[in-house]
Formats: structure tokens, C-alpha cells, sequence
């Protein structure tokens, strides 16, 4: 006689509804209470919930809900279970194809490029080729982009999409017609959708059958080139068209709010392969990572509800609970093949090593005495309780950037001094800052130099001259690149291996990304970074906050490493500099 199996409550499958949750599915579960509990302690993505728990409908929950439902039955229907199941063995299958490729168990395919690409960039290429969707971190210089050409060799990859800052397009096209000469390339013009398959402006359209090289004018290209401004205009049009996208320096998606992340996440739900590439996922704080997976595998993190009940301070927040937590999330992303990151050693690439050299250098005080009343005056309205919104959100913007420049300032002829005395040493040199005003005084201050720039203001093709000039011309010894500019950029490691910091950024990863610059394949030297401070200004509060971000990118990017110090919560920097600045006052 069978006996039957008691049930603890009913599971089912529900789909999304509305414009907004197409594609997204959950699971919904009604236990008894004690089950419930149970559920929740070992799924706390599942937050408050009790009498009703609803969980995205991903590959891991569905395994981990299968292994559930087997100490705690749940009535379902037929369709349903057999979905679980589906789902839950895709994962183990999908986990176990990467621990079998990574071993080396499993060999990665052949790849039909020009330049035959290193075994660890076939093994890369694979695992993006198998998940569908593979955030890329490997570090500086081990060759992520021949990663994407590996899987853009590929006829069922095509017609694919590479999405680029704004200054690479051109490198991109390059890089392409080196090492996969067949394929046609197109980088976008404006932000307008036109035809892909006209005769460029100004040809005169002939019948079809008047020659291959027209035939090949016609032909809708097998990569699109488009910058991530671009992108908004396109995303409608392009996505019924495309088979696969890249999306070079993906940290670029890290804010939710913004248009070409919305027209990102467009893009990524329609196509089948989906390709992320940076050294630095984590600009500021980890659960930026969400927003940057969001892109690249789409649900694979849960919601964002989900997200933030399982890894962050409290619902909504955006900080890591604790350094053990951040180590944990490090090592749940690689073991679950969400996240591919290895180190030049690991792949027997090592480079010369970077030394980071803080150098502290005097200010004159006549530029901060300038913005005294207005910045103290701005501090005020940040740190009153209460108070208009608006007010306090212009206070932030203003502060952040009037104090910021006037550091720059009183410190930048101290800074042209110290890249002088590199220069005069032998030294080519590439110098960082942010605000014009204090280029303008490095400017005049190494004029007898010539110095290059490289910023927000010069175009796209200007941009490729100059960093051309820089590589080529081997008197000229300076250039002064945008902290935010320079990201992907190739080729100066040929030249230079000496970088200045001369103003700082909030971000730890856009120091690493400027440093990058110098230190990848071609680098024959030991790579040195300086960073001249003050103690006056905005430096001291921006490389506190930089410490508590670097715990937190090194907890995910390093989970095997220790952490620089205990992550911090606060995520509020203006406010810390408001304090920091009104304190300072009243001790001098």
C-alpha cells in the first residue's frame, strides 16, 4: 500500500505581466508557517515576506527550491515540476561545464582569427559561448577584447553589436580588421536609426548585379560599432536584428537610471549572447555589480528587492553587509559562472609590477581661501536637518565641484614641479586631472614641453591623434588625459610606464583603469604611480573614502585576499567632506 506524502504548502509558476516584466517569471510559494521560516533562513533573498513568498524563477533558485521540496514537499501542477526540474538541471549542468573547462577536463573549441588567440582567451571564450551571458574581469592586459573577436569569428554570433565609450570606436575597427579581416564593420554615425544597407552619402545606387563590391556595400554589417550615447537611440531597432553584443568597459551601465543603461538591458533581453569586459566592474560600491550583471545576464541575481535582502546592508542600500559578506559574494560570482576573472600570474602572463608612490606636495591657500564662504555656506545647507530637496541636491553638485577644483588648483604648480623633475629625468610622462582650470595651469606652467591633451572637450578623432603622436613622436614627453577619458586605450605601455595622479577621482577603478593604460601586453618596465595630495582641500576626505572602496572592489574582484580594512556603510561622501571641511575651519 502507497502511502501518501504529506504536503507543507503549494509552489507555482507565475510570469511577469505588463510592458516592464516581460521575460521575468517567479516562483510563488504559500507554506505553512514554519516552512515558511525555514525557506526564508536558508533564502533570505526573500526578505519580509511570510505568508506568500515570491522568488525569481532563475536557474539557482530553482535548484536550490528543488532540493527544498525535497525535505518539505509542495503541491504543484505537472508543468510545473517539470519547469523546476528543467530549470534546476540546467544549472548543475551549466556549473559542471565550467568547473570541467576551467580544470582543463573539457578543451575549448578553435577559433578562426587571423591572430590565433593564447589557450586561457579560448577557454574565456568558451565559457561566454556555453553561459550566454559571462562577465569578463580578467586583469589589465591579458587580452579581453581578443576574448570577443574569438566569439564574433563566429557566424551564429552575427550580426552582433560592440558597445564602446566613445573614444574607442576607432580602435575597435582596427582590432577587427586585424584579426578577423572578412567581416564588415560599421560604427555608427549619430544616435539617429538610418539604414545600414545604403551606399555611403553621396554614391550613386547601380543595379544589384553590377559587382561583388557592390553586393558587399548592401550587405547589413556583421558588426555594429556604437558608442553607449548612442546606444538609446538604436535599441529598438537594432535589437530584433542582432544575435550577440559586447559591451566594452560595461562599468559604463553601473547607474540604473540612466537611458543607455535602460536601452543595455533592452538589448541584452532579446539577444542570445551577451558579453560584458572591463578590469573594474566595481567603480564605487558592490552592489554596482547588480546593475552591471543586469546587463550582461539578465535575472541572474535576482531582482534588485532580492538583491539587496540577501547581500547588502538592508533593502535598498547599496553597500555590502561586511567584509566576510563582500568576500562571499566575491566567491559566489566565480564559482556560479557568472563572473571570469583571473590574474596575469594565473595565466603565466605576468608584467612588470606597478608601484603606487603617495607624494604629499604643498598648496597655496589663496585658491581655497576664495571658496571659503561659499563652500562653508554650502556645507551648512548639506548637514541641516531637513530642508528642501532640491536645495541640498544643488548644495552637493556645487560643493563637490567648486571644492574639488579649488584643491586642484592650489596644488597643481607643486604638481608641474614634480612631473618636471620626472620629465627632466627621462621620463615620459601621462598626468590625470579633471577640471580645465587646472590644465590650463599645467599647461603654462610645462609649456616648453608641448604637452598633448586628452579630455572631455577633443574628438573622437582627435583623440586617436593624439594618443598616435604621444606613441610616435618620441619628443613629446607629456600627456594630460581626462581621470574619465582614457579607458581601453592601447598602446601607450609602449612608450611610457610613469603616470601622475595630479587631481583624484571618488573612484578607486578609475585609477586602476588610468594605470591599465600602462600596464599590459608590450609593458617592458616597472610601472610607476604617483599620487601628489595635500592636506588641505577635499584630498584628505576623497582618500578616506577611496580606502573604503577599494575594501569593498577587492572583497569581490580578490575573495581570496584579505581586505584593506573593514567596509564602511556610509556611502555619503559629500557629507563626510561637509563635516570634515566646517571641523577644519574651526581648528585653524
Amino acid at each position: 500500500m502507497k502511502l501518501a506524502t504529506r504536503t507543507y504548502g503549494t509552489l507555482h509558476f507565475e510570469a511577469g505581466k505588463g510592458r516592464y516584466l516581460q521575460g521575468v517569471s517567479y516562483w510563488v510559494i504559500r507554506a505553512e508557517p514554519h516552512v515558511g521560516l525555514r525557506l526564508k533562513r536558508l533564502m533570505q533573498r526573500s526578505g519580509r515576506q511570510y505568508e506568500e513568498i515570491r522568488l525569481q524563477a532563475t536557474e539557482e533558485v530553482s535548484r536550490d527550491l528543488l532540493w527544498f521540496i525535497d525535505r518539505y514537499p509542495l503541491e504543484m501542477s505537472l508543468s510545473d515540476r517539470r519547469r523546476l526540474g528543467k530549470l534546476a538541471r540546467r544549472f548543475a549542468e551549466r556549473v559542471r561545464g565550467y568547473a570541467l573547462l576551467l580544470d582543463g577536463t573539457t578543451q575549448p573549441r578553435d577559433f578562426d582569427l587571423a591572430i590565433p588567440p593564447r589557450d586561457y582567451q579560448r577557454v574565456a571564450a568558451e565559457l561566454w559561448l556555453q553561459s550566454g551571458g559571462l562577465l569578463l574581469a580578467d586583469e589589465l592586459g591579458l587580452g579581453k577584447t581578443c576574448v570577443a573577436l574569438c566569439g564574433l569569428a563566429l557566424a551564429e554570433l552575427r550580426p552582433a553589436l560592440v558597445v564602446v565609450p566613445t573614444h574607442l570606436q576607432f580602435q575597435w575597427a582596427a582590432e577587427l580588421a586585424r584579426f578577423v579581416p572578412g567581416l564588415k564593420a560599421h560604427i555608427l554615425k549619430t544616435g539617429k536609426p538610418y539604414d545600414l544597407t545604403a551606399p555611403p552619402k553621396g554614391r550613386r545606387k547601380v543595379p544589384e548585379n553590377q559587382g561583388e563590391m557592390f553586393d558587399e556595400q548592401l550587405r547589413y554589417p556583421d558588426v555594429i560599432i556604437s558608442t553607449y550615447y548612442k546606444l538609446d537611440g538604436w535599441a529598438e531597432t537594432l535589437a530584433p536584428q542582432l544575435n550577440s553584443v559586447v559591451f566594452d568597459e560595461v562599468q559604463e551601465l553601473r547607474r540604473p537610471d540612466s537611458n543607455k543603461t535602460r536601452a543595455a538591458r533592452h538589448i541584452a533581453s532579446k539577444v542570445g549572447h551577451r558579453l560584458g569586459l572591463t578590469a573594474t566592474p566595481i567603480y564605487n560600491y558592490g552592489a554596482e555589480f547588480f546593475e552591471v550583471m543586469e546587463a550582461v545576464r539578465p535575472g541572474a541575481l535576482g531582482s534588485w528587492h532580492e538583491f539587496s535582502n540577501e547581500w547588502c546592508h538592508s533593502w535598498g542600500t547599496k553597500v555590502l553587509i561586511k567584509p566576510d559578506l563582500v568576500k562571499c559574494f566575491g566567491t559566489y560570482v566565480r564559482e556560479s559562472g557568472l563572473m571570469l576573472q583571473r590574474t596575469r600570474k594565473e595565466v603565466g602572463r605576468e608584467l612588470p609590477p606597478v608601484t603606487r608612490v603617495p607624494h604629499l606636495v604643498a598648496a597655496d591657500t589663496q585658491a581655497l581661501d576664495d571658496v571659503e564662504s561659499s563652500v562653508a555656506q554650502l556645507c551648512r545647507v548639506i548637514l541641516a536637518q531637513g530642508g528642501d530637496v532640491l536645495e541640498k541636491g544643488r548644495a552637493v553638485r556645487e560643493i563637490d565641484w567648486r571644492l574639488r577644483q579649488a584643491t586642484g588648483i592650489a596644488k597643481a604648480p607643486h604638481v608641474a614641479a614634480f612631473v618636471r623633475l620626472l620629465i627632466e629625468s627621462g621620463e615620459k610622462v601621462l598626468l590625470f586631472g579633471w577640471h580645465r582650470e587646472v590644465y590650463s595651469i599645467w599647461q603654462s606652467k610645462l609649456s616648453e614641453y608641448e604637452p598633448l591633451l586628452y579630455t572631455g572637450t577633443e574628438t573622437p578623432k582627435r583623440k586617436h591623434e593624439v594618443g598616435e603622436q604621444f606613441i610616435k613622436d618620441r619628443d613629446t614627453r607629456l600627456l594630460i588625459m581626462s581621470l574619465r577619458s582614457g579607458t581601453g586605450l592601447d598602446g601607450l605601455q609602449t612608450v611610457c610606464r610613469t603616470t601622475v595622479f595630479g587631481e583624484l577621482d571618488w573612484s578607486k577603478g578609475v585609477h586602476d583603469q588610468n594605470i591599465g593604460r600602462l600596464v599590459r601586453d608590450g609593458q617592458e618596465h616597472p610601472v610607476f604611480a604617483y599620487f601628489p595630495y595635500s592636506e588641505a582641500g577635499s584630498d584628505p576626505v576623497m582618500l578616506d573614502v577611496l580606502r573604503v572602496k577599494k575594501s569593498q572592489a577587492d572583497g569581490i574582484m580578490r575573495p581570496e585576499g584579505k581586505l584593506v580594512e573593514k567596509a564602511q556603510t556610509d556611502p555619503e561622501h559629500i557629507k563626510k567632506l561637509a563635516r570634515h571641511y566646517l571641523a577644519a575651519r574651526k581648528e585653524s
